[in-house]
């Protein structure tokens, strides 16, 4: 009975002995719980999905017109030799304009951030970036943001409609973007005109 009585002691403080030396023991290989970003230098798993649409209409359309007519007839009296005046004018103003504007943007990529902060909240201030060279051409994508720790699912992923102040920019450096920039003179017409 003794015997096992201290077996038993000994698989109770065995967790207790490994997270002295492991000193993260639970934390990160939980046999519970699933593993999810929670503190400085955690790394979390952004699946971005964002689409925008904006569109703007305008038509303005003005009409005036003036009609003016005066007429004379010959003298009165004495005066009969010098003929009344006669004048007519007519004066029209027409305005019709439109305006459209439409953009469409569209963004879908997957990527991973650290956790910068942590805030008092337990919220979580991630960035990160990822750089891909192609054949000289060089696509940069960086995010940063603040993330709820509940909005974090099961497999350490958060869908980044769910991230508030989100700053996601994607930028090209290389032939390709270069050649699909105009060139010097039609952007300096398109700013004259």
């Amino acid at each position: 009975m003794k015997k096992f009585l201290f077996i038993l002691i000994l698989l109770l403080l065995l967790p207790f002995t490994i997270k002295l030396y492991g000193k993260d023991f639970g934390q990160s290989h939980s046999l519970f719980t699933d593993i999810k970003a929670n503190k400085v230098g955690d790394i979390l798993t952004v699946l971005i999905y964002e689409q925008s649409r904006a569109s703007n209409k305008v038509q303005t359309k003005t009409e005036k017109s003036t009609d003016v007519s005066t007429k004379g007839g010959p003298g009165i009296g004495t005066l009969n030799f010098i003929p009344l005046f006669g004048a007519s004018g007519k004066n029209s103003n027409i305005f019709d304009g439109k305006g459209e504007n439409i953009r469409n943007g569209s963004l879908r990529a997957k990527m991973s951030v650290t956790v910068v902060t942590v805030k008092d909240n337990g919220d979580l201030v991630i960035e990160g970036s990822r750089t891909i060279g192609i054949s000289g051409d060089r696509e940069t994508l960086t995010l940063t943001g603040v993330v709820r720790q509940k909005d974090i699912s099961s497999n350490n992923t958060i869908d980044s409609y769910l991230i508030a102040d989100a700053e996601i920019h994607y930028s090209g450096k290389g032939n390709a973007s270069s050649g699909a920039r105009p060139g010097f003179f039609t952007r300096f017409f398109n700013w004259l005109f």
